[in-house]
């Protein structure tokens, strides 16, 4: 049987805990848990804005269409601007290890700036001209990007091993640094091979 004091305990542990249950609305405005990871991405989708039918075999003079994406889950609004850089096999990506970007540098770049949670995504047109192959060796002279024609003067080296010409086409994620007031290198970057053919 239960003493007077029993109950008195009961009836306290009962209202503490419908005094919390009635405050934690307002205690979520107050009191923040620590979220999850706080990251972005970078992305390159297909033509049909899917992770597939990415263009591998190219040609001179034909068009090929990609999407580039970002998307911001850092908590907070980030401005961004996303390199586009072309390269053959011998030239440097970034490294991720060092978080150091290609020397090269890029041929086009988007400016995006994203709220916390929100995604961007536009197309990215290219195509190739002045396309030389000689001996053992192949030539870009110049790269279309969304209608704009930059000179590009690549070569690329036979690879026997996996029989062509490979050139890589692969995007930078930098975001702007409210302290220095620079961009700095993000540590993302996504890449495209491609295989010029005759």
């Amino acid at each position: 049987m239960l003493k007077i004091e029993d109950y008195k305990i009961v009836f306290a542990a009962a209202c503490l805990i419908a005094v919390l249950l009635l405050a934690s609305p307002t205690l979520g405005l107050i009191i923040h848990l620590p979220g999850g990871d706080k990251f972005s991405e970078l992305c390159v989708l297909g033509s049909g804005g899917l992770a597939d039918d990415y263009p591998f075999n190219v040609t001179a003079d034909e068009s090929y269409l990609i999407n580039v994406g970002v998307d911001n889950h850092l908590g907070s609004s980030a401005y961004y601007i996303v390199y586009v850089k072309f390269r053959n096999q011998t030239e440097p990506l970034p490294d991720t290890t060092t978080g150091t970007p290609s020397p090269l540098s890029p041929i086009c770049e988007y400016r995006v700036f994203l709220q916390d949670g929100k995604s961007w995504e536009a197309p990215l047109t290219f195509s190739f001209s002045q396309v030389s192959f000689s001996e053992n060796q192949s030539r870009i002279g110049s790269v279309t990007m969304n209608g704009v024609t930059y000179g590009i003067n690549e070569t690329s080296i036979w690879d026997a091993e996996n029989n062509g010409y490979y050139y890589e086409l692969f995007m930078e994620l930098w975001i702007y640094n409210a302290e220095s007031h620079l961009f700095q290198y993000h540590n993302r970057y996504v890449a495209l091979w491609l295989n010029m053919t005759a």
